[in-house]
């Protein structure tokens, strides 16, 4: 099955919220395990326990792990490892963007079935021109895997690179979510390749239509709500991922705890 199948059925089975897997500093403090290698681990293994076979996406951020050096990108393989064949997909966050042989390895790295770290899907940057994404796209078409482009990001310098307009006048947020559409073009029950919109952004002013998912970031602590959603989204409703990491995560350590505070940010957004 494609990613777009696949999360179609997860999100019909669990709910559409994505649950960010963000072992901040912070968070390990809070949680009493310490931010240390050791406390990783136990972090890890936790929102293994709380999530898997029971919220349709996770979305683990990369540079989290990989902080704590070769142990911890250890730690990220194993918990993306965990998840495979429970129903639960992972969306490696890792918002990698880069040309030619350098984007190849990158995407044989996160979307090749048989890599150590291998994700059902991946988060890119399309600063080198939306071409340059090709690499991920073929092995994602491979894999069955699926792929999504930062569009219209929630940081306040976003709009610096996003709102800017193209040779043709469309801004450059307004030409990835075009280029994605083309892709996406005929698929069904949706596309496998969708696009980053924060869920503090404001005003999208751009057509989210993509036929593909809509990875939404900035759910719950961040300051975003399911009431900002069905304004933003209210369209593309059946698209939307909506995630949320530390509003969530701040549950745990118990694993029962967590996957209550996740049940119910899902209850919300399906009764809203």
């Amino acid at each position: 099955m494609s990613f777009g199948s696949r999360l179609t059925a997860a999100r019909q089975a669990y709910g559409p919220l994505c649950v960010g897997i963000d072992p901040h500093a912070s968070l390990l403090e809070e949680w009493g395990v310490g931010d240390s290698f050791e406390g990783l681990e136990r972090f890890a293994e936790a929102c293994v326990e709380a999530f898997a076979g029971h919220v349709g996406v996770v979305k683990p951020q990369s540079a989290f792990f990989e902080r704590f050096g070769s142990r911890g990108v250890a730690v990220l393989e194993w918990l993306l490892q965990q998840f495979r064949h429970t129903g639960t997909l992972t969306v490696l966050d890792v918002k990698r963007g880069d040309i030619d042989s350098t984007a190849t390895a990158y995407a044989q790295a996160y979307l090749d079935d048989d890599a150590p770290m291998a994700a059902d899907a991946v988060t890119v940057s399309p600063f080198l021109g939306f071409g340059s994404l090709e690499p991920f796209f073929a092995e994602a078409e491979r894999n069955d895997a699926g792929v999504f482009v930062l569009a219209l990001t929630s940081n306040k310098e976003g709009p610096e690179f996003q709102r800017a307009t193209v040779a043709d006048g469309r801004t450059v947020a307004g030409s990835v979510l075009a280029q994605l559409a083309a892709l996406n073009a005929g698929a069904s029950p949706l596309g496998s390749y969708g696009a980053v919109v924060g869920a503090t952004i404001g005003e999208a002013g751009e057509n989210l239509a993509i036929n593909g998912p809509l990875l939404v970031p900035g759910l719950g602590a961040q300051g975003g709500t399911v009431e900002d959603l069905r304004r933003l989204f209210g369209g593309v409703w059946d698209q939307i991922v909506p995630s949320s990491s530390r509003g969530i995560l701040r549950a745990g350590p118990d694993p029962v705890a967590l996957r209550a505070s996740a049940q119910q940010v899902n209850a919300q957004l399906v009764s809203s």
